[in-house]
């Protein structure tokens, strides 16, 4: 039996073929896991768990179907998604993780998390995590009514492309949009683990430090799918064809 691991999804209307493809990876290869890690952006934008995209119609359906037949599935919050709740993780069948969180994996403890928490030289991006993670905020956001959320996140859309292509033109892009080393490894000294599993950058990578630390990262699912399958055989990270 298997253990999989996917994030970065970021299911949305213009790109149907990878709702599909998530889909037939629930159907079929899901089905026969031992359990299915979420590790955020399942979905591009999620403005509240009343939500009325058929993305999350779907997946709910999907999900539902998956933990009724015996797979648990757990999902950790991403910046795309931070606002799902209770109320939709429940629809899901999921149980929801904080950020980070520590499972036992193979016998060992291993460190999971979405992954923008050790961008920390993106000070910038940082700010607005810590502001939009505040319940108070969030609790403002979600009063309003159902338009005005939906359009507020055209807008962050809008404005997060725009500044990912101000940092691809300054040459700051590949820098400020990975992962701070540093901060990776006191992580690993903080938490007392020897592996780490995230997904946010979307450079999938198994990547071996010091002491005999690993760090796996997931790749997205914008022209394919990405998975870990993690298993009596070792670490396995994989591509999935759309098509």
């Amino acid at each position: 039996m298997t253990t999989l691991f996917i994030s970065d999804l970021h299911l949305d209307p213009e790109r149907p073929f990878i709702t599909e493809l998530f889909g037939r990876f629930i159907d079929e290869e899901a089905s026969e896991a031992d359990a299915l890690y979420i590790l955020g952006d399942l979905f591009e934008a999620w403005v509240g768990d009343d939500d009325p995209s058929a993305a999350g119609a779907f997946v709910a359906e999907k999900l539902r179907a998956l933990t009724a037949s015996g797979v648990p599935t757990y999902f950790i919050r991403g910046n795309r998604d931070f606002l799902l709740g209770a109320d939709y993780a429940q629809r899901a069948g999921m149980t929801l993780l904080p950020d980070p969180a520590v499972i036992l994996l193979q016998g060992e403890p291993a460190l999971i998390l979405h992954g923008d928490l050790l961008c920390t030289d993106d000070v910038a991006y940082q700010q607005f995590r810590a502001q939009t993670r505040d319940p108070r905020w969030q609790a403002q956001f979600l009063s309003q009514p159902l338009p005005a959320r939906l359009a507020f996140a055209e807008q962050a859309r809008a404005a997060s492309k725009a500044r990912y292509g101000e940092l691809l033109a300054s040459g700051m892009a590949e820098t400020i949009g990975d992962v701070s080393h540093t901060t990776v490894q006191e992580w690993f000294k903080r938490y007392g683990v020897r592996r780490m599993i995230h997904g946010h950058t979307h450079r999938p990578a198994i990547h071996d430090h010091i002491n005999g630390e690993s760090r796996i990262v997931l790749g997205d699912w914008y022209e394919q799918g990405s998975v870990l399958r993690v298993g009596e055989n070792g670490f396995d990270l994989v591509s999935l064809p759309a098509v």
